[in-house]
């Protein structure tokens, strides 16, 4: 049996702990609050982009068609015959978050099996991506990572997203890619993540956009050209800021609720110490009261 001692100090141990768990809550809930503000401000313009460019995408395919004409479309709306794969994996740098990068890596692994065979290159941001990846292929020569980014949240910005979509567009036209899919945590609530795995390049419309759709033709100003290739990067770069914050916003909410159990948990503990602890100090007056009373019948006889 453990000693009065023994069992104060684990007490005291899991208090200090608790009040470390604690205080890592009450930093990403206020952290969280903030980063869910970006990204709410952030999805309206992203979704107006996106389908902007899908309503492009499906006005210069139509119009090719139309007119028969056959030159050149801008690469982000053509899909490479290479049979080379691109992914952005965007984890955390830290644990201690619950699922969240769990589910993300289970994710990650899946499309990778899928695509086993292929010539992979790989952006990663955070730690625990990076240090998945390069456990698994280790020194394969059909794996290649051209971008990695690393301690950047809770504090990510636009020029992350800068970084990753030049590295990547760089990468898709010079491989050339096939494609490249995006898997990252989606902030749904402050209760709620949920891993997204999409194709964000080739930029092609659904192909349901052209069930009963009414095609009508754009007028640029002043160049269809200039136009697409000025604003295609740009949308680019800002669909990964918008992954990016994504990211954060779930890997805070991630972290406070993994917290905020830790805690519970830890008063749950405290209290089954508190009474093993009572029981222990019970059981030794008990005993001394016996050996008292042993030791006043053996003089008395």
């Amino acid at each position: 049996m453990a000693s009065l001692r023994e069992w104060r100090r684990k007490i005291k141990s899991v208090k200090s702990t608790q009040q470390i768990t604690r205080a890592m809550k009450m930093v990403a809930a206020a952290r969280m609050r903030k980063a869910q503000q970006s990204i709410l401000s952030s999805r309206p313009f992203a979704a107006r982009m996106e389908k902007m460019v899908m309503d492009l995408s499906f006005a210069e395919k139509r119009a090719r068609e139309l007119s028969g004409r056959a030159g050149q479309v801008h690469p982000f709306f053509e899909r490479s015959s290479s049979g080379h794969e691109g992914l952005l994996l965007i984890a955390s740098d830290k644990g201690l978050c619950g699922g969240f990068n769990a589910n993300l890596l289970r994710e990650a692994l899946g499309w990778l099996r899928k695509n086993s065979g292929k010539k992979i290159y790989a952006a990663v941001v955070g730690k625990k991506g990076a240090n998945f990846l390069s456990r698994y292929f280790g020194g394969d020569p059909d794996f290649k990572i051209i971008s990695q980014v690393v301690d950047i949240f809770p504090k990510a910005g636009f020029v992350h997203a800068e970084l990753l979509g030049r590295a990547l567009t760089e990468c898709y036209e010079k491989a050339p890619l096939s494609s490249v899919t995006v898997i990252y945590n989606e902030f749904k609530s402050a209760v709620q993540q949920r891993v997204v795995s999409a194709e964000i390049l080739p930029m092609l419309p659904p192909a349901s956009a052209d069930c009963g759709r009414v095609f009508q033709e754009f007028s640029f100003e002043p160049d269809r050209t200039q136009l697409i290739n000025s604003l295609l990067p740009r949308y680019f770069k800002a669909q990964l800021f918008r992954f990016l914050l994504e990211s954060q916003a779930a890997e805070l909410a991630a972290r406070m609720n993994a917290m905020d159990a830790a805690t519970k948990n830890a008063d749950d503990l405290i209290e089954t110490l508190t009474l093993r602890l009572n029981q222990t100090r019970q059981a030794i007056i008990t005993r001394e009261i016996a050996e008292l009373v042993g030791g006043a019948e053996a003089l008395a006889s």
